[in-house]
């Protein structure tokens, strides 16, 4: 479904990707774990239009997207959650969850259409209907990602990419959203996941990368990852459990 070929990219003379080819298959879900200021919000951010590629190709669902503007990237069904979430914090959690159905209505959607990827977001994160008139910016930081999360589907991706999403999360959050991505790959949805946090990243996923100064240095299932020495003493620490709901 996506596939990075020789990307790079960067801020200004600062060259931040290297080189990187990578590959999602439908219905993965696939981690990039590294370090902070490896290059992992690049690549996303590259991929989803927000910074242009310098070299390289960027092929989603059999269509070259490399350089196309972010809601174009969006309408042909790849959506980022942004690290740091970004949701509307002035505006309330349902109105965050309908601009998220903007890519939609421009492909001529139903409002039952709509109300039914609301009522998708609602069965995966039910506090987000309970607090559906709240303002977005009281709520806590792991309702934020939630928020964020429900957001991005409400457009009906075929790709979810998520930037960091236990990032100032509580630990007992971290697991209640891990368990939601689970679900979602269950579902058949297919994510590209970027996270410091290596231990929860490789208990959902099927594969994984890891990137260090922009560039791939290591690739396997994620048992192979998580069973390589260098891997668990600078990302894991100890033994991870893979996430079931």
């Amino acid at each position: 479904m996506l596939r990075l070929a020789n990307l790079e990219a960067g801020y200004g003379p600062l060259r931040v990707l290297k080189g990187v080819s990578l590959h999602v298959s439908q219905g993965e879900a696939v981690a990039i774990i590294g370090a902070n200021g490896a290059g992992k919000t690049t690549l996303l951010k590259t991929v989803a239009g927000v910074i242009r590629p310098r070299a390289g190709k960027v092929s989603f669902d059999k269509h070259e997207i490399q350089g196309r503007a972010p809601e174009s990237v969006v309408e042909s069904g790849c959506s980022l959650v942004p690290e740091g979430r970004h949701v509307f914090p002035t505006l309330t959690v349902k109105d965050n969850l309908i601009l998220g159905a903007y890519a939609l209505r421009r492909r001529k959607r139903s409002a039952a259409e709509v109300t039914a990827s609301l009522e998708e977001v609602h069965s995966l994160f039910p506090i987000l209907q309970e607090r559906h008139s709240q303002i977005a910016g009281t709520l806590s930081g792991g309702q934020q990602q939630m928020l964020a999360i429900g957001r991005a589907l409400m457009s009906r991706p075929k790709l979810l990419m998520m930037d960091e999403p236990s990032l100032g999360v509580a630990p007992m959050v971290v697991r209640d959203i891990y368990q939601a991505v689970a679900r979602l790959k269950r579902n058949g949805l297919t994510i590209l996941l970027v996270e410091q946090n290596a231990r929860a990243a490789l208990a959902v996923a099927d594969r994984g990368y890891v990137i260090e100064t922009g560039q791939i240095v290591l690739e396997g299932t994620t048992q192979e990852l998580a069973d390589n020495q260098e891997v668990q003493r600078a990302y894991l620490g100890k033994e991870y459990e893979r996430i079931d709901e």
